[in-house]
């Protein structure tokens, strides 16, 4: 099971927000923002850690990356897979269901969320929410959107991004909105980063959500 931290709902639980951190850091990156989006403590928040190290960089991983845009196969579906174990033991021990959890995550860790928020074989969220990131192409994978009708999108992409240029989140969105998805879409011109404007918006988005 990965290791993980988790902030408890002040009471019993409206909903689950699983947040999947980015390349190079860890767990505690990202909890931060539970607070933000949810200050009225309604929702159970979860952030995993990664589950590869690599030699001479820092923080963990969630798959190798042989090529921007295309994870490397073994060990994408390697943490698909534990990511997965998490997320099932996470629904089955707060008994919140899939309909009622919300994936986010920033750069890798919005390629991990699109991955499990928009597998076949996984239950379809409630919503997902993708900070400068891409829907993954890898082998053995594919996006299932016919499925998803009743899972929102929330994205938000630098146009000066230089580690992830906006046009993948541009095809993020006419692949979904194609797909019959409801998107919320943002860009702004910041670099690989979370705009503070998106933040804003993200935690309308979640409130309404969930």
């Amino acid at each position: 099971m990965l290791e993980y931290q988790q902030r408890s709902a002040a009471g019993e639980a409206d909903g689950l927000l699983v947040l999947h951190h980015g390349r190079g850091t860890d767990e505690s990156d990202l909890l931060p923002l539970g607070e933000l989006f949810d200050a009225e403590r309604r929702l159970h928040v979860v952030a995993p850690r990664a589950p590869l190290r690599l030699p001479g960089s820092p923080g963990a991983h969630w798959y190798l990356v042989p090529r921007v845009g295309h994870p490397d196969a073994e060990t994408f579906h390697a943490a698909f897979a534990q990511l997965a174990e998490l997320h099932d033991e996470l629904w089955e021990r707060t008994g919140l269901a899939a309909e009622r959890t919300v994936f986010g995550g920033f750069s890798m860790g919005t390629v991990m969320s699109y991955a499990l928020g928009l597998a076949a074989e996984r239950p379809a969220p409630a919503g997902i929410i993708a900070f400068s990131g891409f829907v993954p192409t890898v082998e053995g994978w594919r996006p299932s959107l016919a499925d998803r009708q009743e899972t929102g999108v929330f994205i938000a992409h630098g146009r000066r991004d230089p580690v992830l240029d906006v046009e993948y989140a541009r095809q993020a969105r006419a692949l979904l909105e194609e797909g019959g998805l409801e998107v919320e879409y943002h860009e702004s011109d910041v670099a690989h980063q979370i705009d503070a404007g998106a933040l804003r918006a993200a935690t309308r988005w979640v409130s309404r959500i969930l």
